[in-house]
């Protein structure tokens, strides 16, 4: 394997960052496995086996290392009040449902092992939820690649549009949550 490569980088990148659930890796997996840098079932295959790796991690730390990760739950008083409803009100879904949710992704495996959820049942889920995300944001992305390049292009040729772009939507997204927080979802 040649490491001097952006295409063996990249599946590296895939791996680490899935880890964590990043919505923008699996993206970009899927725009340049439509550019040809990447093969789109070797990159998502491993976004899907990372990202189940990441949420059963999660659930592992929240079942046998509460007095490790309890500082971090200080701090994250909404959010954990935000994952129990999802749970109160979804159930098992809540499980597929976090995977799209950013900020609330980390807080539901943990939340759902402190509140003594099965393990293997966890598993079960996550694989299918892991396997539904990373197919539905990979290969949109894959899908829209041409739409994605273009706005890209526009926005190299005209770079003050980006930071305005950038403003718009993290202003939607603050909108959409604050309203879906003030609804109880």
């Amino acid at each position: 394997m040649d490491f001097s490569s952006l295409e063996n980088w990249g599946y590296l990148a895939i791996a680490f960052f899935s880890f964590g659930g990043s919505f923008v890796i699996v993206a970009a997996a899927g725009v340049f496995s439509f550019m040809g840098k990447m093969d789109l079932y070797l990159a998502l295959s491993i976004a899907i086996l990372f990202n189940f790796l990441g949420d059963n991690f999660l659930f592992y730390l929240g079942r046998y290392h509460k007095e490790d990760i309890k500082p971090y739950f200080q701090k994250h008083k909404r959010k954990i009040a935000l994952a129990i409803l999802i749970m109160r009100k979804y159930g098992v879904w809540a499980i597929f449902i976090q995977k799209f949710i950013y900020g609330v992704k980390t807080i539901v495996p943990l939340s759902m092992a402190l509140a003594k959820y099965d393990f293997k049942k966890f598993i079960i889920y996550n694989i299918f939820a892991s396997m539904l995300f990373v197919a539905v944001i990979g290969v949109s992305s894959f899908y829209a690649s041409e739409t994605i390049i273009s706005i890209f292009s526009f926005i190299k040729e005209k770079p003050w549009i980006a930071p305005i772009f950038l403003i718009i939507i993290i202003l939607g997204f603050w909108k959409l949550i604050n309203r879906a927080l003030k609804k109880g979802l």
